[in-house]
């Protein structure tokens, strides 16, 4: 049976204890970027046993590591990337080393995941994130000037050869997040990691079995009219779930909470009750609700707690079914 999981800090703060009173035990952590220990990198074998152990000392599983060492120059072909690369083979021989099976990890160019408001009004007043492209058609260059998808998708290639050995040693797959928004180009910089077929592309790129996808239904939804479809279609391909909603389409959308966007939640749990996924998935961008900060906008503590009822509650419906 799928197991819903949580993003936590990889620090101690009251999450952990709301997470684990909503009947969450999987952890979906971070990279500890703030507390170095005896010089050693945040991705070093030392340094991710302190975090795994401070999860499970709370109780939590460590199921899937979603930070990354910096990725810039690996990305955009830039010299330094082979050092970049080697911070990444240390992360994955690190994890194989920890037992924690799955690496989250995307190939968005310098700016990441997007929007351009962060406080659109949603439900009774709750805040959200939201994308409208029309705003960002005058926006200047990066200082990188414009890199085109052909770049990337060679960078990419050079980076999955390196890295794919090593995550073969180690038993570590790879999920691969897809672009937010799922755009291209954005600021001169291409993004390649925008649409089913570029993801079937990743997977004939690199042929492993631990080559595969994290399947954020936030941007796939904006990339398909039948996401249970593309659940089905990758199937054992998929590692790694991000379960959120959307309204609108990849030029301008937002977000939304998990019962009001656009996708039907409850086929796509279906979906991943039929292919037999047995992995994690999370929540993820969330509204900021009454009383609480949207200091980290989609990533509030009440919004959280609405979404894992909700998904808790679709799972036990779905899966209770007699299929």
């Amino acid at each position: 049976m799928i197991q819903i999981a949580e993003m936590l800090p990889p620090v101690y703060s009251p999450l952990w204890d709301l997470v684990a009173q909503c009947g969450v035990t999987q952890a979906v952590g971070m990279l500890d970027f703030d507390n170095y220990y005896d010089a050693a990198p945040p991705w070093s074998y030392t340094s991710l046993l302190r975090v795994k152990n401070a999860y499970e000392e709370r109780g939590f599983e460590l199921a899937v590591i979603e930070s990354r060492p910096p990725l810039t120059k690996a990305k955009l072909g830039l010299p330094g990337r082979d050092q970049e690369i080697d911070a990444v083979c240390e992360l994955l021989d690190s994890m194989g080393r920890l037992g924690i099976p799955v690496w989250c990890y995307e190939w968005m160019p310098v700016l990441n995941w997007m929007r351009t408001s962060t406080t659109i009004r949603s439900r009774g007043g709750a805040l959200v994130t939201g994308y409208d492209h029309s705003q960002m058609l005058d926006a200047p260059l990066t200082e990188y000037g414009e890199v085109s998808e052909a770049q990337l998708w060679e960078n990419l290639h050079y980076f999955l050869e390196r890295v794919i050995p090593v995550a073969e040693s180690a038993g570590v797959k790879l999920a691969m997040h897809p672009d937010d928004p799922p755009l291209s180009p954005i600021r001169g910089l291409g993004r390649i990691m925008r649409s089913v077929d570029n993801f079937q592309r990743l997977l004939d790129l690199a042929p492993s079995e631990v080559n595969g996808v994290a399947l954020c239904q936030g941007n796939f939804t904006l990339m398909t009219t039948d996401l249970p479809a593309v659940i089905r279609q990758f199937a054992d391909k998929i590692f790694f779930v991000h379960m959120r909603d959307v309204a609108g389409a990849p030029a301008r959308f937002q977000e939304t909470f998990h019962d009001a966007g656009q996708t039907d939640m409850v086929a796509c749990m279906r979906a991943y009750r039929d292919i037999g996924f047995d992995g994690v998935l999370r929540p993820d961008h969330v509204p900021t609700m009454a009383g609480d900060s949207n200091d980290d906008a989609g990533y509030s503590s009440i919004g959280r707690l609405f979404a894992i009822g909700y998904l808790k509650g679709i799972r036990e419906a779905v899966y209770g079914e007699t299929v």
